[in-house]
């Protein structure tokens, strides 16, 4: 008969106690952080302000909603509400995402290191 060579069923217990401890603390400590924002809702405002300017700009004939866009109604948009859960995250990101698909700027979240 072979016997166990590890830790003995107290230390492995305690072990893992231990790091159900630290997993729970560092929860905790990212909920009370970002609350239910996410860590990334400022990239996800910011894209969204994009999408929606982008989309604007696409199915803009004349150029009238794109000037539009730039002289202010990114901001009137948001602020009526049309930036829906995106723009709830950060705002002025989502401002800032509008301004820039409306510019034809390309999105500051494109490529692989930013």
């Amino acid at each position: 008969m072979h016997r166990h060579e590890g830790p003995s069923r107290g230390k492995f217990a305690a072990g893992t106690a231990a790091a159900v401890v630290l997993a729970t603390a560092a929860a905790a400590i990212l909920i009370g952080e970002y609350n239910e924002r996410p860590p990334w809702g400022t990239d996800i405002a910011y894209e969204g302000g994009f999408v929606q300017a982008s989309r604007i700009r696409g199915y803009d004939v004349d150029g009238s909603r794109t000037k539009a866009l730039l002289d202010g109604e990114c901001a009137s948009m948001e602020r009526q509400g049309m930036g829906g859960d995106r723009a709830v995250h950060d705002p002025a990101a989502w401002v800032a995402g509008c301004l820039d698909a409306a510019a034809g700027r390309p999105s500051r979240n494109q490529g692989i290191v930013r």
